[in-house]
């Protein structure tokens, strides 16, 4: 009789346990149906999405690679024309020395070629106060 009554009580348990855990399968059910659909969709669109991913960094690379070549013939046709400029100031600082010296022969020039007329008027004065004078 007491194996028939803990029969009893051990029936009584499960009947209470399997009602208590349906209700609660029941609620699981719909959470894990969802969680298997998302599991699905993120199956089927994460390849397409990595494709993507890699064309976009491919392109990104591609993008990188020419600004980087854009910016080195940039920096050498920056790099001529700084030579060119260089080169520009000094013919210009040629160029001004050159034509200082030649104001200043010009000057010069001028300078003595007064001097010569004066000394010559000079001359000539004295000549014809000595003619006039004899």
């Amino acid at each position: 009789m007491i194996i028939e009554i803990a029969l009893c009580v051990g029936a009584v348990a499960l009947t209470v346990l399997v009602g208590s855990l349906v209700p609660l399968l029941r609620q699981l059910r719909k959470p894990v149906a969802q969680s298997e659909y998302l599991l699905v969709h993120i199956n089927a669109e994460l390849p397409l999405l990595l494709k993507e991913m890699r064309a976009t960094t491919e392109n990104l690379n591609a993008l990188v690679k020419h600004a980087r070549d854009g910016v080195e013939h940039a920096a050498v046709l920056l790099h001529a024309a700084g030579t060119v400029g260089d080169t520009v100031q000094r013919v210009q600082e040629t160029i001004q020395g050159t034509s200082r010296s030649f104001l200043i022969r010009l000057v010069s020039l001028v300078a003595g070629f007064k001097a010569t007329t004066g000394v010559m008027k000079t001359h000539i004065h004295r000549e014809e106060g000595a003619i006039n004078g004899k």
